[in-house]
């Protein structure tokens, strides 16, 4: 029986096996030099000015949100199609979520839905306190058309980045809030780098990346230019807000900074992948369109099938062959918790509808062979020309 192969899968070195090792004999498994390396680091690599560490790409989400000041009867606009984190971050502040719809060509928010929401809430007066878009599959949303719409009316934006790790947007890494208030990254094993989990929020503002740090470690500071009450004392410290323990270890942060060394190496891997798919496919079906100026991580190798059923049909022929995809994603409205909220009517979201019916994620990560690709290509092709010898 052939090895299985799974949509993605982390790539472990002995240089990251050493890495985390040299922590595991270091005086600090937390709260360390660690930590503050990999920000410092991971900063420097997309360009940003500050860096924030955390648990996982949800508490970078829920601490974008919290940062920003989000609470009960503000209003968040999510894109249709993302993993559900996305809107449960704005709703762990007591927000409300709406939803924009998407262009299922890029998976990502269709600025075009966008403008016409914002025209609409603004004669209603009911404007959102903040957007989270979302770069689908590392493929970058349009932030500057985003920016253009959104900043007049002071609505905050939040990319959600967490595929997007090593994805570029107008020659720009993304991370860098060129076009945004801050950006969220995911360090799951199946992403451009891992740290087993992990996450990190990113932006340009000093208080920003304060409070956000401030709610990612119990609300706490030990820095007494911070403090509110003056004491000389060595030993005090202050919890200035209600804080959460969404820090990241120094054991996760060193097998994220000895990955990251490598990221372009991830990155040119999974481009690699990619246009073999692009020419395989390239008579059959379309992927994941990319916008104009911009350069995927390609966290996911999104089809797009022609029907629900040749989708079937080859997730069936490639699980049968012990070769395991992935849809992304459901779209959001459609799940049982956010119908309760808002009775979503589906046809309101043609654009995430028929991304819903269409589109397959193919298996993609930097040690895929050749050979297990050719054997996931054959597989589509022939399932494929069987569809066309049915249609025809």
């Amino acid at each position: 029986m052939k090895h299985a192969i799974y949509y993605g899968k982390q790539t472990i070195t002995a240089e990251d096996i050493s890495a985390v090792s040299d922590v595991l004999h270091s005086d600090r498994l937390t709260q360390g030099s660690a930590v503050e390396n990999f920000e410092k680091a991971l900063a420097q690599c997309v360009q940003a000015q500050y860096a924030v560490a955390c648990s996982n790409g949800t508490t970078a989400l829920h601490l974008a949100c919290l940062g920003l000041g989000i609470t009960a009867g503000d209003t968040v606009w999510v894109s249709a199609v993302s993993f559900v984190a996305t809107a449960n971050c704005a709703r762990y502040c007591g927000a409300d979520v709406k939803f924009i719809d998407i262009d299922p060509a890029t998976g990502n928010i269709a600025t075009s839905a966008l403008a016409n929401m914002l025209a609409q809430a603004e004669q209603q007066q009911k404007l959102p306190k903040a957007i989270i878009v979302v770069h689908l599959g590392g493929n970058s949303c349009d932030m500057r058309t985003v920016a253009r719409l959104c900043q007049p009316h002071d609505i905050a934006i939040i990319e959600d980045s967490c595929h997007a790790l090593g994805s570029t947007y107008q020659g720009q890494p993304i991370g860098s809030c060129q076009y945004s208030d801050c950006c969220v990254f995911s360090f799951h094993p199946v992403k451009s780098i891992t740290t087993a989990e992990g996450g990190m929020l990113t932006c340009n503002d000093q208080q920003l990346a304060l409070r956000i740090r401030l709610f990612a470690s119990h609300g706490i500071t030990k820095d007494n230019t911070q403090w509110q009450q003056k004491t000389a004392a060595p030993w005090y410290y202050e919890q200035q807000l209600l804080g959460y323990n969404y820090r990241l270890s120094d054991l996760q942060a060193a097998l994220g900074l000895s990955q990251l060394q490598r990221l372009n190496q991830f990155i040119d891997a999974r481009q690699q992948i990619a246009a073999r798919y692009q020419q395989a496919f390239s008579s059959y079906l379309p992927m994941q369109t990319l916008i104009p100026n911009s350069q995927s991580a390609y966290h996911l190798a999104l089809i797009r099938c022609p029907n629900t059923n040749v989708r079937s049909a080859i997730y069936q022929a490639l699980a049968a062959q012990h070769i395991f995809c992935q849809f992304h994603y459901i779209p959001i409205y459609r799940q049982p918790y956010y119908q309760a909220l808002n009775a979503n009517n589906y046809a309101d979201y043609p654009g995430a509808e028929e991304h819903y019916l269409h589109a397959l994620s193919l298996p993609i990560y930097p040690t895929l062979s050749t050979a297990d690709q050719q054997r996931i290509i054959t597989i589509v092709c022939m399932v494929l020309d069987t569809h066309l010898q049915l249609t025809n």
